[in-house]
């Protein structure tokens, strides 16, 4: 269906000389973060000026776009509504196609070939560098098709090589030389949370867009206990859609300390909260990605399905903020594809197996070290 559509604007006439470098990031939250830094190098890398480098990303994140990628252009699309709807597809590839772009680069590892390689094909730029994706059976000869169109192809290394590790050996092929991965981190702006001044607070994010990945509430019950009990607030945050047992919840809420904030925060607001928190405590998920950027005190619970590949971090980009709690089994690397849980709806057991005193060991060793914040 996306085909005719794909091919007249790939071959829509533009009457201007191709400039700038176009950086396709079809991909999430998370992904965004462990690439922002990454992204610094390029202006060098390919001979640009940084004024002349337009990132393509996501309105999952688009409303902290201007403050995290300040001083380069960014245009945000519904990356929902270009896989699903073709009309607007077509608007957005037609907006590619008249950026022109001199080059036109994406090296997202786990990508969708009729997102950002589409994406990449259509700005008919006459140097397109695109990294060697995860290609599984179902998806190699659409991969191929791009693939072979492509004016450059960088081997970041095989599965789970950490997406830091990857975006640095990107940069230093085009480089020449070796530049070392970088611990996340993003600039963020002096705003004060809504939160009442008193005690610090910790912020727990229970959600997931994963079911699966949702630590059981009654851990983070556990987890706010105690925070309580050492003179703590505990501030909830998350999607109202990734809500958990609304009786559990309740429950918490209704204590003395507790605030609640899931479903009632923007993600600008929620990096105001995080960035002014004592700690976080999160689920595998964006947040927890952002958490560790900001310099916070951040414990993220650590499930196996592809281990190693986002969280763990590794060792030389690992901020000295960052924790990740887990337990490992032999079925680890799973993609997620579990076939141990009865429904889609269920924790997946590596996450379910993770102990609340191995979170709150963890946790209090942060919070112990890192200095006190109040609001």
């Amino acid at each position: 269906m996306f085909r005719p559509f794909d091919l007249m604007a790939r071959h829509w006439p533009v009457f201007k000389r191709p400039r700038g470098l176009l950086v396709v990031r079809m991909d999430g939250i998370g992904d965004m973060v462990l690439f922002r830094r990454t992204l610094d190098h390029y202006a060098m890398v390919f001979g640009v000026e940084q004024s002349d480098i337009t990132i393509l990303g996501c309105a999952s994140w688009g409303t902290v776009a201007d403050e995290v990628f300040a001083d380069y252009r960014v245009h945000a699309i519904d990356e929902h509504a270009f896989a699903r709807k073709p009309l607007y597809r077509f608007r957005v590839s037609l907006w590619v196609r008249g950026l022109a772009p001199a080059v036109a680069v994406c090296d997202s590892y786990f990508r969708r070939a009729l997102m950002a390689d589409s994406l990449v094909w259509m700005s008919a730029a006459p140097r397109q560098v695109v990294s060697l994706p995860y290609i599984s059976e179902p998806t190699r000869s659409e991969f191929n098709y791009y693939l072979s169109q492509a004016s450059e192809i960088i081997a970041t290394g095989d599965y789970p090589t950490h997406e830091v590790i990857r975006h640095s050996r990107f940069v230093s092929a085009l480089a020449g030389r070796e530049l070392a991965p970088e611990a996340p981190r993003i600039a963020w702006r002096e705003a004060a949370p809504p939160i009442d001044a008193g005690a610090p607070y910790v912020v727990l994010n229970p959600g997931s867009n994963e079911p699966g990945r949702r630590w059981p509430f009654s851990a983070y019950s556990g987890i706010a206990r105690r925070l309580l009990d050492d003179g703590y607030r505990v501030v909830l945050v998350g999607s109202a859609t990734e809500k958990p047992d609304p009786d559990r919840l309740h429950a918490l809420a209704e204590e003395a300390g507790v605030i609640n904030l899931i479903g009632h925060t923007t993600l600008p607001v929620l990096m105001d909260v995080m960035k002014h928190a004592a700690a976080v405590l999160s689920n595998d998920t964006g947040p927890a990605h952002l958490s560790i950027a900001l310099g916070t005190p951040t414990v993220v619970v650590v499930g196996g399905g592809h281990f190693g590949g986002f969280v763990p971090y590794p060792e030389a980009a690992t901020p000295a903020n960052a924790r990740f709690a887990y337990e490992r089994m032999e079925c680890y690397h799973c993609f997620w594809r579990c076939h141990k849980r009865a429904s889609k709806y269920d924790v997946f057991p590596c996450v379910d197996a993770i102990g609340e005193e191995l979170v709150w060991d963890e946790l209090a060793g942060l919070l112990k070290a890192a200095p006190a914040r109040s609001v």
